[in-house]
């Protein structure tokens, strides 16, 4: 029973990494302020953003936890906005122009995600 559930590991990530992928080139083609160069620049992006996710955005949280309590939450916005930044300056083919379109590219990619998702669960 557990060579099966092993087995369904990879193909999730794998999916979930082609779902991120295709939420960041749809992002970039709805916002004038997001360049993605091709669809590897894309695979790179969704792979920089998971791992920024997982390793440096509870670190961040942490840190700024009385500025997320003070502004109710809100705070969290600008921490996602700084990771999506910090991608774009680690990845060539990345561009974001400004710091409200970082903030929209999170809106719009989570979106997309939500869609793709529940899409793929029908």
């Amino acid at each position: 029973m557990e060579a099966q559930y092993e087995s369904k590991k990879p193909k999730s990530l794998l999916l979930r990494l082609m779902v991120n992928t295709l939420s960041v080139f749809a992002t970039a083609w709805l916002l004038p302020g997001i360049h993605v160069a091709d669809f590897v620049s894309a695979l790179v992006v969704a792979i920089v953003l998971a791992i920024l996710n997982v390793t440096l955005k509870p670190f961040l949280i942490i840190i700024t936890l009385p500025f997320t309590i003070v502004t109710l939450g809100l705070f969290l916005l600008v921490i996602n906005a700084a990771v999506i930044m910090l991608a774009q300056n680690w990845i060539d083919g990345f561009t974001v122009t400004s710091w409200l379109w970082a903030l929209l590219f999170s809106f719009v990619m989570s979106f997309i995600n939500s869609i793709l998702y529940k899409l793929g669960n029908n």
